[in-house]
């Protein structure tokens, strides 16, 4: 199998597509275009628009594996890193099919992770598609249990130029040392869509290896583009999937401290999507998140028996506030500080 022009490499790009017409061409192009030698594969989710005839044009140069349904980011893509990983991968990078990236992404992320064996994730700087602010520069976790990308929607993209440790990688640009999945475990396909990445990332952190940030490894990304296309998605993915990130991976010493501010956001994003008429998408999250909750306490069990670092490091290494844009959280949190100011 030839693929990208260039000798079979060790290093895959798996790249999962659900109606993406508008732009699957561009990515594959930029892949294609790449310094370093890859292998493509790209995963389509059952896409019902022009997708195939776009995919097929490029014969050889892609794999292409097509299913039936739509299996959602997390399951697309679990399906790209097994076949990766029956082809001898070594290293396993996701790209959005709405993102296009530099041609020296591959390169810079092998060339950031291959010499240090303590790292088993490392992820890009993710602009917006025309280049003019950032999407994303890492994913943290705030000791809310909240997840958000750092430094999205800022000017400055040469704010963050330095190689960095971080707390998460968005599976949007990132590349994964396949050994990682032997004791990590692939994408919980349950999340589907929305915090799936910052879930794996979580249990990676507690298994004791290390994330790091390359703002070499540039791409350019349509924020949103998939998701848009389906009312009400957002909303239901985040009320679904955000208790099992906090269930799953938070350590029992901080199940506490962190679950009564983790409720208190959880309660308001329910209150703000009501308040918008999303009663469908927000009762549906509940019933499908509270179904499953049994089943994501069996993982927890493992996840944490099989922890490598203590609680206290991963403490270490959330960000002690609110996400910078929970305003609504932060003009709570000054109204509840007053309350008890004037009590006392």
């Amino acid at each position: 199998m030839k693929m990208n022009n260039k000798s079979t490499t060790n290093t895959w790009v798996v790249v999962p597509n659900w109606n993406g017409q508008e732009n699957i061409g561009s990515c594959i192009d930029s892949l294609l275009g790449q310094t370093l030698a890859i292998n493509i594969l790209v995963i389509d989710n059952g896409s019902l628009d022009n997708s195939r005839i776009i995919l097929e044009s490029y014969g050889n140069k892609i794999k292409t594996i097509y299913l039936k349904k739509n299996f959602g980011f997390s399951g697309g893509v679990n399906k790209g890193i097994n076949y990766a990983l029956d082809n001898n991968a070594k290293f396993i990078a996701l790209l959005n099919n709405d993102a296009v990236a530099e041609n020296n992404w591959i390169n810079s992320l092998v060339s950031g992770i291959k010499d240090d064996s303590e790292i088993g994730i490392i992820t890009s700087k993710i602009l917006s598609s025309n280049g003019d602010m950032i999407d994303s520069t890492g994913e943290f976790l705030s000791n809310w249990c909240l997840p958000f990308p750092r430094g999205r929607h800022e000017k400055n993209i040469d704010k963050y130029d330095k190689l960095k440790v971080v707390f998460g990688a968005s599976g949007g640009a990132t590349l994964y040392r396949s050994s990682l999945f032997d004791s990590v475990s692939l994408f919980d396909e349950d999340f589907f869509a929305y915090y799936e990445d910052v879930d794996i990332s979580f249990r990676t952190q507690l298994n004791g290896w290390k994330i790091a940030y390359e703002p070499s490894a540039i791409v350019y990304h349509k924020t949103g583009a998939t998701s848009s296309k389906i009312p009400g998605f957002t909303t239901y993915q985040t009320i679904k999937n955000l208790p099992w990130l906090f269930w799953k991976n938070v350590p029992k010493k901080y199940i506490f401290t962190i679950g009564i501010r983790f409720y208190t956001a959880y309660l308001s994003f329910i209150l703000s999507a009501l308040l918008r008429g999303q009663i469908v998408s927000v009762l549906k999250g509940c019933f499908v998140s509270l179904v499953l909750l049994p089943k994501k306490l069996a993982e927890r069990h493992r996840i944490q028996s099989g922890a490598k670092v203590s609680p206290e490091y991963i403490w270490s290494i959330m960000t002690h506030d609110l996400p910078p844009d929970a305003f609504n959280l932060k003009r709570l949190r000054i109204f509840y500080r007053k309350l008890m100011f004037r009590n006392k």
